[in-house]
């Protein structure tokens, strides 16, 4: 099976002389096409950073990145680009901008990216009927439940294709019912957009879910 991600010694440090701090240690890294992986780890364990530096977020001090079977030049190469063509996030605090609705929420990822308006529309509406909103699309934010929110932050992240989802913790703020809903609707959505998706969490109970479990400590990955 093809990687859609694959790092190769990929090494994160914070801070500079006594004071730095490795966050992410020479990681080696592979997620095939299709998997639902879980990142999984104590916090402060370098879970979040790895993703980051994996879905071009954060710049590796050392290491190498492939996405989609290319070599990624990490210091030449537009990583913005990258991000808006292959990669979608959800992050644990939903980042929704609180002045649009959730359909423009969704169409900013597109707009950004070039689609047409009348697409972009069109592709939303789709997406936020598929999370079970489409009588939310006129809603903002703070009219929105924390489940509801995530809903629209999954919407988002498909919104433009993307090769790979990271989920940073997107059940943290929900209820267990919530949170089962929306793991419900990722194995969902997984099957219907062909989508791989690598979730950040240290919720044990979500492991039951996972295709395959990667544990994090300080900073490296100690089972696969």
């Amino acid at each position: 099976m093809a990687a859609v991600v694959e790092g190769t010694g990929l090494t994160k440090r914070f801070g500079t002389g006594d004071a730095a701090v490795v966050a992410v240690d020479a990681v080696d890294i592979r997620i095939e096409a299709g998997e639902l992986v879980m990142i999984m780890g104590d916090s402060g364990c370098g879970k979040t950073t790895l993703i980051s530096l994996l879905g071009c977020i954060l710049t590796p001090d050392a290491g190498e990145l492939r996405i989609d079977g290319e070599s990624i030049d990490l210091v030449n190469e537009d990583l913005s680009v990258i991000r808006h063509e292959k990669i979608g996030f959800v992050f644990q605090l939903f980042h929704l901008l609180p002045y649009l609705t959730a359909l423009e929420n969704v169409m900013i990822a597109m707009d950004i990216a070039g689609t047409k308006p009348v697409e972009a529309e069109n592709r939303a509406t789709e997406l936020l009927a598929q999370v079970g909103l489409s009588d939310r699309l006129h809603h903002r934010p703070a009219q929105l439940s924390g489940g509801e929110k995530q809903r629209v932050s999954f919407a988002r992240a498909l919104a433009n294709r993307p090769k790979i989802i990271f989920a940073d913790e997107p059940t943290a703020n929900l209820d267990s019912r919530q949170s089962d809903n929306l793991m419900n609707l990722i194995q969902e959505l997984r099957q219907e957009h062909q989508t791989t998706i690598a979730i950040v969490t240290h919720h044990e109970g979500l492991r039951e879910n996972a295709d395959r479990v990667i544990q994090m400590k300080d900073g490296r990955i100690v089972t696969v």
